[in-house]
């Protein structure tokens, strides 16, 4: 899938090329006969264009809005060195502006995806297939048309509906509101015209990375988890949540892994039982360095990497005290403490990892104490470098080089863990416990299904702040922290760093990133969220 998606991105990387040499020549159509597709390859490579645009921003900057304003993730500076002109500072206090650039870059994103959307589909209705396949086809278009704007959703909240190419008129914003109705009208009207997870590897890996059904229902009930606060009034949605959960857990192809480590793996693909919906990423498709930023360079060579890799980025001490169950695996996806050499199979051995040319095992430690004056700030000694708990959920990619400095690990956007964590959460807010495949699934049967896999001890009972921590254990990097802090309403709440100089901006109007001022000054048309 992986080598499929890169030829694809290179095939439409050539006919935009070779469509865009006279740019004097008058365009009666968006199409000519260079750029319009005349066999299926040409059609298929179109269809990259998509999913190119989905995986280069996804775990970049799309990421870094939603875990980096929480207290899931923080890149400090280190005596100046990635403050990057205070841009993950401003994340981080929540005083970020319309300038900030991952404000006009998920903006961009966002849209450039739609806008392929919207092209593809006039493509499709205009090539000769089978009443069957353009029905195919069109659905998962819709499918990931309505994912991208769901992004925009739950982002800036009010953004323009764009559903024609080229686009006729000058957009004007519609209400987060209308952009929830529109996702789920789209999402119900192709949901059944989408391919089912079957038992049959064939298959499953001919739909990874692309919508199902199960990504349909995942994502409903996501948005009807949060439709309260997406539609601005109290009128919840959590028995539809409810009933999408169930429409994936029915599938009894989809199963919790054996092993939480798999699902994270360089190697992770379509094999993963649990995967709804997942970007696939390697050394060509860009957009996933999770071990350039969130490693610790030092350990690079007991992990048998050979790029050099940034120093910045961790967890804060607050968030990792969550990690606290006897036994549960999750934890030791975080390094803290004295640091061993990996066995290779996401475990460690017993031999010590040294800085290199020393006998000094390298130690990790939790607390980032800050040095003012220089803001957010813990300086650069060989100390705190090591200070703030890295993250190695999505394993080390010993292909990593040093040309792109990018992992082969699979990011999931959905998968069946946070269902199940969905449907425990709607029924604890109101909405009644149900049965699955003859199981009565409670919130505790839920959330105990899933400690169990991670060798974590059971709880005997749940309520909704441990459901909240226990999300934050089991998709803690996933790009899901501010979306549950908003709705538990505790976006706002401040973890002050050890000598901090600087507080939280805890407006509530920070619930919603502003209207980049570029695209205000383009589009007249456009309404700024309040508070910008």
């Amino acid at each position: 899938m992986k080598k499929t998606i890169n030829m694809f991105m290179m095939i439409s990387v050539i006919i935009c090329t070779f469509s865009c040499k006279k740019l004097d020549v008058p365009v009666e159509s968006q199409y000519v006969s260079s750029n319009f597709p005349t066999t299926l390859s040409d059609y298929n490579a179109s269809m990259g264009a998509m999913y190119a645009n989905l995986s280069s921003n996804y775990a970049v900057a799309y990421w870094r809005m939603q875990e980096l304003s929480t207290d899931e993730a923080i890149i400090p500076a280190r005596d100046g060195n990635y403050d990057d002109g205070g841009q993950y500072r401003q994340l981080h206090y929540h005083t970020w502006t319309v300038d900030h650039p991952n404000v006009a870059t998920v903006w961009q994103w966002g849209f450039s995806g739609i806008m392929s959307c919207n092209r593809l589909l006039n493509v499709t209705n205009a090539f000769n297939f089978t009443a069957a396949d353009r029905t195919a086809k069109l659905a998962e278009i819709r499918a990931m048309r309505a994912l991208y704007y769901f992004f925009l959703m739950d982002i800036f909240g009010n953004v323009p509906i764009l559903t024609t190419y080229p686009v006729s008129g000058i957009p004007a914003t519609s209400s987060r509101a209308k952009v929830f109705q529109f996702i789920e009208s789209e999402l119900l009207a192709v949901v059944q015209q989408l391919p089912s997870k079957t038992s049959v590897a064939a298959s499953n890996t001919l739909q990874y990375g692309k919508p199902t059904k199960g990504m349909a229902f995942a994502l409903l009930a996501k948005i009807y988890l949060n439709a309260d606060v997406y539609n601005g009034t109290a009128n919840n949605r959590y028995t539809d949540v409810v009933r999408m959960a169930d429409s994936v857990l029915s599938n009894t192809n989809y199963s919790l892994d054996a092993k939480y480590r798999d699902i994270f793996l360089p190697n992770n693909g379509p094999q993963i039982k649990e995967t709804i919906f997942a970007i696939p990423y390697d050394q060509q498709i860009s957009g996933n360095q999770f071990t350039r930023f969130g490693f610790y360079p030092y350990l690079a060579p007991a992990y048998g990497l050979s790029a050099s890799l940034s120093i910045a980025m961790s967890t804060t001490p607050e968030f990792y005290n969550r990690f606290n169950l006897p036994g549960d695996f999750r934890t030791s996806t975080w390094l803290n403490g004295p640091q061993f050499v990996p066995d290779g199979n996401g475990g460690f051995t017993t031999t010590p990892a040294y800085y290199q040319g020393t006998t000094t095992q390298i130690v990790i430690t939790p607390n980032l104490i800050l040095v003012p004056p220089k803001p957010m700030d813990v300086g650069n000694t060989t100390a705190s470098q090591a200070e703030g708990v890295r993250s190695i959920k999505y394993y080390p990619d010993p292909a990593t080089t040093q040309a792109t400095r990018l992992n082969g690990n699979d990011v999931p956007v959905f998968r069946l863990a946070d269902v199940m964590l969905m449907k425990a959460e709607a029924i604890l807010r109101g909405a009644n416990a149900t049965s699955v495949n003859g199981e009565l699934q409670t919130p505790l049967l839920l959330v105990n299904k899933i400690r169990t896999r991670a060798g974590a001890t059971t709880t005997a009972s749940i309520d909704l702040d441990g459901l909240l921590d226990e999300r934050a254990r089991e998709l803690f990097w996933e790009g899901w922290r501010r979306n549950d802090l908003i709705r538990y309403g505790k976006f706002e709440v401040e973890y002050p760093l050890l000598n901090d100089v600087l507080s939280m901006d805890k407006s509530n109007f920070r619930k919603l990133f502003p209207v980049p001022s570029t695209e205000l000054k383009l589009n007249q048309s456009l309404v700024q969220n309040p508070g910008y």
